[in-house]
């Protein structure tokens, strides 16, 4: 790359752009827009903030739809209130302003072989400078009734330059993403002007991949993206560029699978015997057919000296815990220790609980949160370090520097998408001793569609834990509208009478902890004072102190409390089976999957449970997802209708860090192609591990682009 910007053609444009110059440079690639006539600094500024810096970044701007103009009409067939493209002679221009309301209009008399026509802009009054008698130009608008003759009413012109060639009105044209400061006009304009630079693209795809898949080159794809002559081109330069894009995304996560696997080896675990027996022998319940699947996936993983590096996904309440304990004691079994982190010390208590009650007497759990006194925690992480505890429940506290394990097997990182890639890893390379990892289970309830998982977790194995535990009942929801509010506490009110317990989750406001803390308790004393003075009521919320959270919770657990206010610090880790009702108010603010695992709060045991949706429905995407929580919950099912209301970078709060966005493909849309693109890049890295053959060569380039310097590490065989 030069380090002075090279300019691209010569002087400015306005319309139309000058024709591209015959020869073009391909280092112009990465130089700034800037070196691109009519991009002066305010316009840089502004096309930065569609995220176009380069002019690969521009080519790589892809349209979101395309216009149909292929069909252009003589003007003297032009049909009343119907769109169409002309092109004639301008043979006089004029400029006015209406006498009612003072519009400016510029007023032009086009005359082509078969007729003339008034055509009309209107608030352009500049235009009557830029055209001339004699100009030819190219019209797309309307014909509509006008005075004493109707006129054409344009939408959109370009004045037609010496080879008659047209951006924006005539055949098929790009609309690209735009901005209220860039237009989609001139992002066309531009992305014509360096279209001779699309032809210098190398191809990231190798020969035998494009034959077999029957994929043109990617050069004639760009072009047929920007250019296409038929829909039909565009509809397959589309196809290829998803299948190119997934591909390289299932090329980077296996060769993060097959780096990670190649640092260590683990301890191969011994087949199951007395201890793990008694546990699932003493279970209060029997085991459903998806566990035992998990279970017997699991356990391959654990028997091999491969890290097991397995994401366990059911939905709420689906019995994930009991398979991570199994994995758990595996390791307890073979005289080694197990690690449970969990996102949140209320959850990582939830977990603690469980353990004491189904594996007593079986193996010897610690619990290390910041909650500890400083003497605590020294004597927990001697016991720790020493061997004299089985399973350590945690924190983030379990990955700070003055922790060390004796012997550590087996890790489970519960609600994983809590965490960042680099915390998620961090547990099991903290435990590396002499080259050997431990066996890591990631969890998580927030079910993913496949194509999702396979997208963003493509270097984990996937286990799917379906159904739920037996006795679970379903959980009724209904959508309350403001009208019906009255009503809805009736309904609460009687929940009550039987015995039964309430939650009442307040709404996220602003993305402020503080201020929903604030919010949940104005609306505890103001329901405290009307709604259900008559009835116990406590109010929970993350800006208490551990000590207060768990004292609310206890009392609620035990039965003292009636109704318990609270904001979304209750999505997880909370199971109370008298607790049959929830109140979601301003339900609309929530997304769909964090409404899923608010719901699964109620339901945890065999009473019938409803959850009342409090919302205003005048937004399409809130009525859209309100709707789908009446109408299932199955996660899964939601799950997928998420993608498609909010789209695959939304779903999560945090995107995983490392993966870039998908820019063309739609996983909603191409679910299919995921599958396909994972089984092409098995195939492509079976042929050439380390992509270091000649024809493999642009790909290993178009890797390193995708994933940054990193990925440069991860081809080394």
């Amino acid at each position: 790359m030069s380090a002075t910007p090279q300019r691209f053609g010569g002087g400015c444009f306005a319309s139309p752009p000058p024709r591209p110059p015959f020869f073009v440079d391909a280092a112009l690639l990465e130089q700034p827009l800037s070196v691109l006539p009519g991009v002066g600094p305010s316009m840089t500024r502004r096309l930065s903030g569609l995220g176009l810096v380069t002019v690969r970044d521009l080519i790589d701007h892809y349209p979101r739809r395309y216009e149909d103009f292929t069909e252009r009409k003589r003007i003297a067939d032009l049909r009343l209130g119907e769109e169409s493209t002309v092109r004639g002679t301008i043979q006089r221009v004029n400029a006015e302003r209406t006498a009612r309301r003072g519009v400016r209009l510029t007023k032009a008399v086009v005359r082509d072989e078969s007729g003339a026509v008034e055509a009309i802009w209107f608030n352009q009054p500049y235009l009557a400078e830029v055209f001339a008698e004699g100009m030819e130009v190219s019209l797309r608008g309307v014909y509509k009734p006008s005075g004493r003759r109707p006129s054409f009413i344009v939408k959109a012109h370009e004045i037609l330059a010496e080879s008659g060639e047209t951006v924006h009105t005539e055949g098929i044209v790009p609309v690209y993403p735009a901005s209220e400061e860039v237009s989609a006009r001139f992002l066309r304009g531009l992305l014509h002007l360096v279209r001779p630079l699309m032809r210098t693209l190398p191809d990231p795809l190798p020969a035998w991949v494009r034959a077999r898949e029957g994929l043109p080159c990617r050069a004639d794809t760009m072009l047929a993206v920007h250019a296409p002559r038929t829909l039909e081109e565009a509809r397959a330069a589309r196809a290829r560029l998803v299948l190119e894009e997934l591909l390289l995304m299932q090329l980077g996560l296996l060769l993060h699978k097959r780096h990670e696997e190649a640092r260590a080896r683990a301890r191969a675990l011994p087949a199951p015997d007395g201890l793990v027996e008694r546990f699932i022998g003493g279970l209060p319940f029997t085991l459903t057919d998806y566990q035992e699947c998990a279970i017997r996936e699991i356990h391959g993983d654990l028997c091999g000296v491969r890290p097991m590096r397995r994401l366990l996904q059911g939905d709420v309440g689906s019995g994930k815990t009991v398979v991570a304990l199994y994995a758990l004691l595996r390791a307890v079994e073979a005289g080694a220790q197990g690690a449970f982190m969990a996102p949140t010390e209320t959850l990582a208590e939830q977990h603690m609980e469980t353990i004491e009650q189904l594996v007593a007497g079986l193996a010897r759990a610690e619990l290390l949160t910041s909650r500890l006194t400083a003497a605590e925690r020294r004597h927990a992480l001697a016991r720790i370090a020493g061997g004299e505890v089985d399973i350590v429940v945690g924190t983030h506290a379990l990955i700070q520097g003055d922790v060390a394990f004796a012997n550590l097997a087996v890790g489970v990182v519960d609600e994983q998408h809590r965490f960042g890639v680099m915390q998620r890893d961090e547990l099991s390379a903290r435990a590396v001793t002499e080259g050997v990892m431990p066996h890591m289970l990631y969890m998580t309830a927030t079910p993913i569609p496949r194509s999702l998982a396979l997208t963003v977790y493509g270097d984990l194995d996937v286990t799917t834990i379906g159904g739920s535990p037996a006795g679970r009942t379903p959980v009724t929801t209904r959508l309350v509208g403001e009208e019906k509010r009255a009503q809805g506490y009736e309904f609460i009110r009687r929940q009550l009478d039987r015995g039964r317990q309430a939650y009442v989750v307040c709404p996220i406001i602003e993305e402020s902890e503080a201020l929903s803390a604030t919010a949940a308790a104005k609306e505890a004393q103001r329901l405290g004072a009307t709604e259900f003075r008559d009835y116990r009521l406590a109010v929970i919320h993350g800006q208490m102190k551990p000590i207060e959270r768990e004292r609310v919770m206890a009392a609620f657990r035990a039965g003292r409390i009636d109704v318990l206010v609270a904001t979304s610090v209750i999505e997880v880790g909370i199971d109370v089976a008298n607790a049959t009702v929830m109140m979601v108010e301003s339900a609309e603010r929530f997304g769909l999957a964090q409404l899923h695992q608010l719901r699964g709060r109620v339901g945890r045991g065999t009473v019938k449970s409803y959850c009342l949706l409090f919302a205003d429905t005048t937004t399409r995407n809130a009525d859209a997802r309100l709707k789908a929580m009446l109408e299932t919950t199955n996660g899964f099912a939601l799950a997928d209708r998420d993608l498609e209301i909010r789209g695959e970078g939304q779903l999560f709060g945090a995107r995983q860090s490392g993966l870039p966005d998908l820019k063309v493909a739609k996983l909603t849309r191409d679910r299919a192609v995921v599958q396909h693109a994972r089984n092409l890049a098995r195939e492509i890295l079976d042929r050439d591990p380390a992509l270091d053959q000649a024809g493999d060569q642009p790909l290993a380039e178009a890797l390193q682009a995708t994933f940054g310097e990193a990925a440069a590490g991860l081809l080394k065989p």
